[in-house]
């Protein structure tokens, strides 16, 4: 394992400065990333999809029980 630098608090302060931009902008670039994953359009499933659960068979329409969203 390679060993730390050890340096003064200005130069450790400057680096840390920059890294904290690097974050900054990789959280802005995230945050615009999810929004555009919100943006998509929906697909209309068409499939009868069938799933084994603890009280039989249900179709995906059972599980959203009238619902808009499914949460898993």
């Amino acid at each position: 394992m390679d060993q730390q630098k050890i340096v003064e608090r200005s130069t450790w302060l400057d680096a840390r400065k920059k890294l904290l931009a690097k974050e900054k902008e990789f959280t802005r670039l995230r945050d615009q990333l999810s929004q555009e994953r919100r943006e998509l359009p929906w697909v209309k499933v068409e499939e009868n999809y069938v799933f084994d659960g603890p009280d039989g068979k249900k179709t995906l329409g059972d599980l959203f029980d009238s619902r808009g969203q499914l949460v898993i």
